[in-house]
Parts: C-alpha cells; sequence; structure tokens
C-alpha cells in the first residue's frame, strides 16, 4: 500500500523498490475491526459523571452530535485497538431520540482528523410494549405505549413538513436535524429487541421516506423474513447475554446471527458499550461456535458494519483501491486462547498497539518477578 490506500492485494506480488516489507508467514491478515453502536471515547469512567458525555437531557435531541464529543485521547481507545479493532460508530443514548452518530477511526489527533462518515444516521429508542419490573418481579404493560409513539410520529411529521419547504428566519435545529434521516440519505438506526415493535416501527419509518436501520434485534430471528423481504440490516447486541423472554431457548441470543443468516438478513454483531468493544471478535467467535459460519463471521464485524454505516467505498474489506485499514494476527482473531494481533495500520499508518493495562501488566510483573 501507498498514500493510504491497497495499491494490489493478492499473492506473489513482486515488491517495488523503496517500499518497507513485513514477513507476516503463517500469520492471519483481516480488514480493522469495526465497533458499531459503541460509547468509546464519550465514556471514560462510567462511575464517574464528569467523564460521561454519551447523552442529552431531554427525550427529542436529534440535533445532538456525538461527533463533537468524542475524545481521541481516551485512555480505552487503545485496549480496544489492540484487540483490532481499528474503527467506531459513535452512538449518543439517552431519551427517545437520542441524537446523531458518526464514524471514526481510533488513531485520530482529534474528532476532526478521526471521523470517516459524518453523522450517518439518528438513533432512536423506540417504545416498549411491556416492562420488566425488579420490584415486583412481574411483566406489565406500557399503557403509554400508544401515546409514545403517536408523539414520535407526530415529530417525524412535523420534521418533514419543516425539511419540505425553505423557510426564513432563526432555523429550528431539531428539526432541521431530522432531515437528512427522513429524506433517506442517512439512516434511522431504530433500537429495540422485539418482533412486534420491529415489524410496526419500520413500516411507520419507510412510510415516511426513512431508512431503517434496526439495533439491538435480540429477538430479530422471529421477524427475519420480514426483515428479508423488507431489505432491513439489523445490528445485533451482544450474542453474551441471557434470553429476552422466560420461554427463550437458553442459546436463543447465541444463535441469533446464524439464523439471521440462514434467513438472508443483512447483520453486523456489535458489543454495547465502551471498553467492552475488545471483546468484538470474540463476540462474533461465540456465534460460530452456535452455527454461524466463519466467514460470515467475519463479515459481520468488518464488510457489514461498513455497509450498514455506508463507509464501505474505503473500509472493511481488502481491495485495491480501499483504504490501507488492517490488522496481522498469529493465530485466530475470533478465538481468545490464540489471537495476538502484532501490526495495525489505519488508512496506512502503522498503530502503536501499546496501551495503559499492558504498561501496568509489565510495571507489576517486574516489581514482583
Amino acid at each position: 500500500f501507498n498514500d493510504g490506500k491497497l495499491e494490489r492485494v493478492g499473492s506473489g506480488i513482486l515488491v517495488p523498490a523503496g517500499y518497507e516489507t513485513v514477513d507476516v508467514t503463517g500469520k492471519q491478515i483481516y480488514p480493522g475491526l469495526i465497533a458499531l453502536n459503541s460509547q468509546l471515547g464519550l465514556t471514560e469512567i462510567g462511575a464517574v459523571r464528569s467523564t460521561n458525555d454519551q447523552r442529552e437531557t431531554g427525550v427529542l435531541n436529534p440535533n445532538a452530535r456525538a461527533l463533537i464529543a468524542f475524545n481521541t485521547d481516551s485512555q480505552v481507545i487503545p485496549t480496544v485497538r489492540s484487540r483490532g479493532v481499528m474503527l467506531a460508530q459513535i452512538t449518543p443514548q439517552g431519551g427517545m431520540v437520542s441524537g446523531r452518530s458518526s464514524m471514526v477511526q481510533l488513531d485520530g489527533w482529534n474528532f476532526e482528523d478521526a471521523v470517516v462518515g459524518e453523522d450517518d444516521g439518528v438513533h432512536i429508542n423506540w417504545p416498549n410494549r411491556s416492562s420488566w419490573s425488579w420490584k415486583t418481579r412481574m411483566v406489565s404493560e406500557n399503557k403509554n405505549y400508544a401515546k409514545q409513539i403517536d408523539g414520535l410520529l407526530n415529530f417525524m411529521k412535523e420534521a418533514a413538513a419543516y425539511c419540505s419547504t425553505s423557510r426564513d428566519g432563526d432555523r429550528l435545529l431539531k428539526l432541521e436535524a431530522m432531515c437528512d434521516a427522513i429524506s433517506g440519505t442517512k439512516n434511522v438506526y431504530l433500537h429495540m429487541d422485539n418482533p412486534r415493535e420491529i415489524m410496526q416501527s419500520v413500516q411507520l419509518v419507510k412510510k415516511m421516506g426513512g431508512k431503517p436501520v434496526i439495533v439491538g434485534g435480540q429477538n430479530a430471528y422471529l421477524a427475519a423474513e420480514f426483515l428479508r423481504r423488507e431489505n432491513v440490516p439489523v445490528i445485533l447486541s451482544s450474542t453474551q447475554a441471557l434470553p429476552n423472554n422466560e420461554d427463550d431457548d437458553i442459546d436463543a441470543p447465541y444463535a441469533n446471527p446464524a439464523k439471521l443468516a440462514e434467513a438472508g438478513v443483512t447483520f453486523a454483531i456489535s458489543h454495547e458499550g465502551y471498553w467492552q468493544q475488545r471483546n468484538l471478535p470474540f463476540v462474533a467467535g461465540q456465534a460460530v461456535g452456535f452455527g454461524l459460519d466463519y466467514e460470515k463471521a467475519i463479515t459481520a464485524i468488518t464488510l457489514s458494519p461498513a455497509k450498514i454505516s455506508g463507509i464501505d467505498e474505503m473500509y472493511g474489506s481488502l481491495e485495491a483501491g480501499k483504504s490501507a485499514t488492517l490488522i496481522v494476527v498469529s493465530g485466530d482473531v475470533l478465538d481468545m486462547r490464540t489471537s495476538n494481533v502484532e501490526h495495525a495500520f489505519i488508512d496506512g499508518r502503522k498503530v502503536d498497539l501499546d496501551n495503559k493495562q499492558a504498561e501496568l501488566a509489565r510495571k507489576f510483573r517486574t516489581k514482583y518477578k
């Protein structure tokens, strides 16, 4: 590669004069892994409020941009890079409409330097029809469900009316922030798990002209045929979870990716949170253990996330002309027993794989040796 892009990919390539070569005999080369639905760089220490910048107050905040809060100096980011995660979707949380996410590469000097996909979509936390109470130990019906849906739809209709006409005077930022989502040029990320809500939300968003993407989708396999027919992708939350319902099979979250793949649904595998992203490849590896094809598991954390977020023209696969963002691994990147990322490159730049945790490990091993 040269100038940050892959020039030639394959075997038997003649290396031009002046190029540096790296011996990776016996190693595995993968595209840089992509973590979707992440709070990397938005949260540093969960229990320290002053280091949390992943949500705004209020219910409807489509104008909130996670990108401008992204902290490239986070000490969590190097721990995630060391496991092969080179890009992430920085995603806001909270409220009914959380705000807009952005795609970043994890070796930037500041957020402007890091961004590779600005404001890729609006995130909506779709209301639940029912909820579990830890106090009563029972499932209760959400009696305000219809009212909450009506309020959300009215807001989207108001935004559609605002975006369809030219206006003078003050800008209404909350409505303006919905324009790309309503026009279908950016994604509408719908956070939910259950099939009834999935089908209802997709139909309503498409009717408004939006391009829906399901996030979470723990029971998405129950609506797999609908999702395939409607061509709606899914960003699965971690497979390392308990079943969503009492009568679900104990392995339902583990087998969800394999069932979606069998049905022909486009999906990516994610792992919610921030520091937890370092386990992303192992979450995909667990899905392989429960029936998912290995190559599809790799695709679910590389090319599929790139396609869903709209950055696949440059990232997600190893092809001539694309960004030289890749990792070299001794062992299997999906296997926590053998995976060891030895080299990493983002846009052709070699990435330092050291981190604070490795530094502390060396320090105390030396002290007590």
